[in-house]
Parts: C-alpha cells; structure tokens; sequence
C-alpha cells in the first residue's frame, strides 16, 4: 500500500502557505481542499482555497450567515476523496465570537473500493499535517456538513459555553 506523498506535495511551499494562511488571523482564506492528483495516485495536491463571505450574525442563534463551510460544499465532488481544512467562527452569544478548525475527511459517494481503503491509512498521514484542529468531520453528503450540528459539536469541544441549555 502506497503512502500519501504529504512530506514532498502537501507540505511543498504552496501546501504550507496555504495552511498557514487559513491559520493566520491576518488571511481572510479560511479553507482549503487536498484532492488526489488523479484517479491511481496516492499523492495529494492542493486543489482549491477560498474566503468564503464573512459571517453576518443578526443574533447569537442561527441566523443569515455564509462562509467557508458553504463555499467549500460547491467543491466536492461524488468522485473524489478530499480532505479539507476550514476555520469555523461562531457566535457564542451576543457578544463573543470563537474560531475554531475543521478537518473534513469527504469520501464521495462514486468512490472507488481501493481509495476508500486506502483513506483510512492516508487520512493518519494528513492529520500530521494538518494536526491543529478541534473536530474531525466524515462527510459522504454536502448534508454532513450542515452548520448547525457542527457548530455545536466545536462548542462541546471547546471548553467555555455561555449557553449551556442549548446542549
């Protein structure tokens, strides 16, 4: 079985930047999307990064808002396993906001046997890489990744909850 090639591809300058960059308070990038480099390859390039729309939060609750986690959906596709890393900012009331990072491992309905096995073992390698993170999100289905539940899982796994009744 042959490793993700994450040393030389994903950690390659552009990898790296792109990562620092979602990391950094200074980017306004805040996801990326690591794909196979074709159908038979165990190497992992960087195939998309996005700003998706800054949050607009009318209140603390679910409201009109848009950003990466959306804009990310659009670039998944039912063939491909990706991984993507995506910085979530929630409200966790009227007055505080939290960013916290996603690691979505996507597994595309139409993937092959061979790849879906060979995720699990890839998947180890890429946490390495990208290893700052609160929450490890499965998605087979842009459903998946609805806001909500996952919002509410980085709140469990964040420490602080001003608003405990909410879970």
């Amino acid at each position: 079985m042959h490793q993700p090639n994450l040393q030389k591809n994903a950690l390659s300058p552009n990898r790296s930047l792109a990562y620092e960059d979602v990391r950094s308070d200074k980017s306004e990038t805040n996801w990326l999307l690591l794909d196979y480099a074709g159908p038979r390859e165990d190497r992992l390039v960087l195939t998309a990064t996005g700003t998706g729309e800054e949050i607009r939060v009318l209140t603390w609750r679910w409201s009109d808002r848009k950003q990466g986690l959306a804009e990310i959906k659009g670039q998944l596709k039912d063939d491909n396993a990706s991984f993507a890393y995506i910085r979530v900012k929630y409200a966790n009331d009227a007055q505080s906001f939290r960013e916290k990072f996603i690691l979505v491992t996507w597994i595309g309905a139409n993937v092959k046997v061979m790849r879906k096995a060979k995720l699990s073992v890839h998947a180890a390698d890429v946490k390495q890489v990208l290893r700052a993170y609160s929450i490890d999100v499965p998605a087979s289905s842009v459903l998946d990744l609805a806001e909500e539940p996952i919002v509410t899982r980085l709140r469990q796994a964040g420490g602080a909850n001003y608003n405990r009744s909410d879970f």
